[in-house]
């Protein structure tokens, strides 16, 4: 038996698609002795995260457009791709909630919140970063800006990535 079930973990690194099937066959059947337990159970808490770094990662696209047209609207009509780029990431965050509603409340707690703000200001300084957007950097921080140049603590609430519309 313990062969078995090494040779399930080899293969986990081998083939992952024939490891599930057979772990999969191996529950069917209720072999629960020779499942690869450690491996299967890292997976499911894997296949759980996944919803929420989708989630994270929504909220960060929306903070990094919001700050954008907060602080780096230089001309009235320039903008205008950062409010599309806000609606279509609060539809996806909408589909992610109506069909997983825990992950909505997971995203709302602080450090969630936090994780995706840290994701846009790195988002951020890459944004000045590009060609295009060198003359922006010497505009507003006289060089390529850097974390210290973004507040710490996100500057928004998750009520205020779901809704909060400053151009209107």
């Amino acid at each position: 038996m313990e062969t078995k079930t090494q040779n399930l973990k080899e293969l986990y690194e081998k083939d992952f698609y024939l490891w599930v099937q057979e772990n999969l066959r191996l529950l069917k059947n209720k072999e629960y002795d020779l499942v690869d337990w450690e491996n299967l159970l890292e997976e499911i808490e894997d296949m759980g995260r996944r919803y929420l770094d989708s989630a994270i990662s929504f909220m960060a696209v929306i903070l990094e457009h919001l700050y954008k047209w907060e602080n780096f609207r230089y001309r009235e009509y320039v903008g205008h791709s950062w409010i599309k780029s806000i609606y279509n990431a609060r539809n996806e965050l909408a589909v992610i909630f109506k069909r997983h509603p825990s992950v909505k409340a997971k995203a709302q707690e602080r450090e969630n919140i936090q994780s995706a703000w840290e994701l846009a200001v790195y988002r951020l300084i890459n944004w000045f970063k590009e060609p295009q957007n060198h003359d922006l950097a010497k505009k507003y921080f006289g060089r390529f800006p850097t974390e210290k140049d973004f507040p710490q603590e996100c500057p928004y609430t998750f009520e205020q990535v779901m809704e909060y519309e400053p151009w209107v």
